[in-house]
């Protein structure tokens, strides 16, 4: 068995934000020759997270960002008395750090809109780091 790590870097622009890296872990994939396994992305940063999510509408994100702002409004936890960003913690916590994508003849098995994307809750960002564990034959 193949074990493969590597680093996707992004960066953001805005305070929330969304960055589709389906290319870059495609990328990966295609570097480490696995052929059949899993593709495993995990965002480091205790306000980034992950998701699959469809990739054709690209309201979706928008919707994904203001669905959680109404879960999760800035400016009443507990935690804004530190450094102002509960909110963040809580929207990444909800959303969650990894992913895990199976690979099938070299490549990620997305379906037809199916991508991978970064959310920053609490940016902009000069970098995000996702780490990429890929394995299998």
């Amino acid at each position: 068995m193949k074990i493969f790590t590597t680093t996707i870097e992004v960066s953001t622009t805005r305070h929330r934000e969304i960055v589709d890296i389906t290319s870059q872990a495609r990328s990966q994939v295609r570097a480490s020759g696995v052929e059949t396994g899993t593709c495993s992305l995990y965002a480091q940063g205790a306000t980034a997270a992950l998701m699959v999510q469809e990739n054709d509408d690209p309201n979706i994100c928008d919707d994904v960002l203001d669905c959680l702002q109404r879960l999760v409004p800035a400016g009443q936890w507990k935690h804004d008395r530190i450094d102002g960003n509960g909110d963040a913690h809580i929207q990444a916590g909800i959303v969650g750090p990894s992913e895990v994508i199976p690979i099938r003849k070299g490549d990620l098995a997305l379906s037809t809109w199916q991508n991978v994307f970064v959310c920053d809750f609490d940016g902009p960002r000069r970098s995000r780091k996702i780490l990429v564990t890929i394995m299998g034959e």
